[in-house]
């Protein structure tokens, strides 16, 4: 009888260390499951910055290449003005005598 006593308290000491061993598990599970869902959502937000970030470069890229385009007309231009310029021309005839 008094083995049969102990055998029920081991088993139940047993039981409840399983017991303390499968929450700690969980427990672990659950901050992992965190820990995962919270790098998760930071790699979608630095995504989407990536694709903003992206989307700004060829604007500006876009930007540039008109920018680019409009200076080769104004220099085409201040090149005709001063080719046409009595100003210029003086300036240009005065060099080629030295």
């Amino acid at each position: 009888h008094l083995s049969g006593k102990r055998s029920s308290k081991a088993e139940r000491a047993h039981s409840a260390m399983m017991n303390a061993d499968m929450d700690a598990v969980e427990a672990e599970n659950q901050v992992e499951l965190e820990e995962k869902t919270r790098l998760i959502n930071q790699v979608l937000e630095l995504q989407h910055t990536l694709e903003d970030l992206s989307a700004r470069v060829d604007a500006v890229k876009e930007e540039n290449l008109k920018l680019k385009s409009e200076n080769q007309v104004l220099g085409q231009y201040i090149e005709n003005l001063m080719s046409a310029s009595s100003v210029f021309q003086t300036t240009d005839t005065k060099s080629k005598r030295k």
